[in-house]
């Protein structure tokens, strides 16, 4: 069974996990210096607040698959919308290993599609060298950069060059 996700980036990181632990009844199930997640069963969500180089705000919505199969299906249904602008494979995104589609819906709103395989020390994967890519480039569809080889990809560059440039997207 799938599982909604939201990824909110919040201006203060402390006051927000107050805020959505009261909301939620319980604190989140993963804490770190820029970084929170609740996995939740009623409802069924996995909701994320990061505070990042990013406006404050909804920055992606999605859907978390429970097995390969269950992503792939989903992936297709995409792909068959002409909606995908990267897939992604071993990627390491927000303290997570993960297989993803991004997708952009016709308002813009970017959709992250994920399967996770386990737990991650960093945010996202260190890179050896930063490849030259666009400022105005994006990680995952329609993320702004905040430089040149800052974990960001161009929407359509390919999967390879994307996942090199990205560093995973951001879940």
């Amino acid at each position: 069974m799938k599982r909604f996700h939201v990824h909110v980036n919040v201006r203060d990181l402390d006051a927000s996990i107050r805020f959505y632990a009261r909301l939620f009844g319980t604190g989140p199930s993963v804490v770190q210096p820029d970084y929170a997640k609740w996995m939740l069963a009623d409802p069924r969500i996995n909701f994320a607040i990061s505070q990042r180089a990013r406006a404050p705000g909804v920055d992606h919505l999605g859907l978390q698959a429970e097995d390969a199969a269950e992503l792939e299906a989903i992936g297709d249904r995409l792909k068959a919308a002409d909606a995908v602008v990267l897939a992604e494979n071993g990627t390491t995104c927000c303290y997570a290993h993960s297989d993803k589609y991004w997708a952009e819906d016709p308002q813009g709103i970017r959709w992250e599609s994920f399967l996770t395989h386990g737990a991650a020390t960093t945010y996202d994967a260190p890179h050896a060298a930063p490849p030259a890519v666009d400022a105005t480039a994006c990680c995952g569809p329609g993320a702004a950069c905040a430089a040149p080889g800052s974990d960001a990809a161009a929407p359509g560059a390919g999967t390879a060059a994307a996942t090199a440039c990205c560093g995973g997207g951001c879940a």
